[in-house]
């Protein structure tokens, strides 16, 4: 294998982390309906956290996606 085709494997397996950091957004706002439409009165509470939880998940999933295109497009 040259190394023109191990930059492109690993940039698509360095891809995956944007994919799976979509998957993880969806489940942080899923879980936050499921709470919030069981117990209103926490509602306040859990907004903090779930701003936080969507931060920590995004910045993951672009750290993913520049690590995919830095590799990608490295000489």
């Amino acid at each position: 294998m040259d190394l023109g085709s191990a930059k492109v494997i690993g940039a698509g397996l360095a891809a995956i982390g944007a994919g799976l950091a979509a998957i993880g957004v969806g489940s942080i706002f899923g879980q936050y309906l499921n709470g919030a439409l069981r117990n209103p009165e926490a509602d306040a509470k859990m907004g903090g956290r779930l701003i936080f939880g969507f931060a920590v998940t995004e910045a993951l999933g672009l750290i993913a996606a520049v690590v995919a295109l830095a590799l990608a497009f490295s000489s």
